[in-house]
């Protein structure tokens, strides 16, 4: 006997009930999800089943279940510009705040995060002085030297949420990229460091509980190699070329 799945919610099974047909067999929903994300619970979706969609309520909750008693600090919805305000007198907890509520920057400050040592978590901004869009030159080159390593941490967590990662060099109204193309591929050459050696501590414990929570965790390494051709298509098309 062949059998049809279909996957449902629970409102849509009573819904469906005197629907259902002796040749179909109904699934729900994963039943340890609470178990894996107990904050996350009413946010979570059958990700490896149906088209997935990016919500940065997701992320919010899934990194304030890991992050917020051990670390301390919480995710926070913002306004224009983003930004990291440490604990203090009025706040015990430090928060990560993205900007626009938009999923790609709260991926993008978790990054910054998660690479910052005890000390600068302690800090405004990590005590690193910002130079807005409109830099110069000299401004755009030293931009680009320390932010391939939160690029590459984005991209590795992009990847394992499925969402889509685009190389920043954020300068639009200056001087533009120093070098566009060398640095994506340095921001390609400490992912796939990263991905050889291991994502710093809190990297790796949130790029675990998003393969887990989206369902990428088998397609990681195909997508990757996807994504590294449609990011880096000079490299991918150098790496195809010396290959064959």
């Amino acid at each position: 006997m062949q059998f049809s799945v279909k996957v449902v919610s629970e409102g849509q099974r009573v819904k469906q009930a005197s629907a259902v047909t002796p040749g179909m067999l109904t699934v729900p929903l994963d039943t340890k999800a609470a178990e894996k994300f107990p904050l996350a619970l009413s946010a979570l979706k059958t990700h490896n089943i149906l088209p997935m969609k990016h919500s940065p309520n997701d992320l919010i909750m899934l990194f304030n279940d890991l992050f917020r008693e051990t670390f301390r600090t919480v995710l926070v919805r913002g306004g224009e510009e983003p930004e990291y305000l440490p604990a203090d007198s009025h706040n015990e907890l430090a928060r990560i705040v993205f900007a626009h509520g938009f999923y790609a920057s709260a991926l993008h400050e978790v990054s910054h995060w998660c690479i910052a040592g005890k000390h600068r978590r302690t800090l405004h901004d990590y005590g690193y002085w910002y130079c807005p869009d409109g830099r110069t030159a000299e401004q755009q080159k030293i931009f680009e030297q320390v932010e391939v390593k939160p690029q590459a941490i984005e991209w590795l967590l992009s990847v394992a949420a499925g969402s889509r990662f685009h190389i920043s060099v954020d300068n639009l109204s200056g001087a533009g990229a120093c070098d566009q193309q060398g640095f994506a591929y340095r921001v390609l050459q400490q992912a796939e460091a990263y991905l050889a050696n291991g994502l710093p501590e809190r990297a790796q414990a949130f790029f675990d509980t998003l393969t887990s929570f989206y369902g990428t965790s088998d397609s990681f390494s195909k997508t990757w190699r996807e994504d590294v051709r449609r990011v880096v298509p000079l490299h991918f098309a150098k790496e195809h070329y010396e290959a064959n």
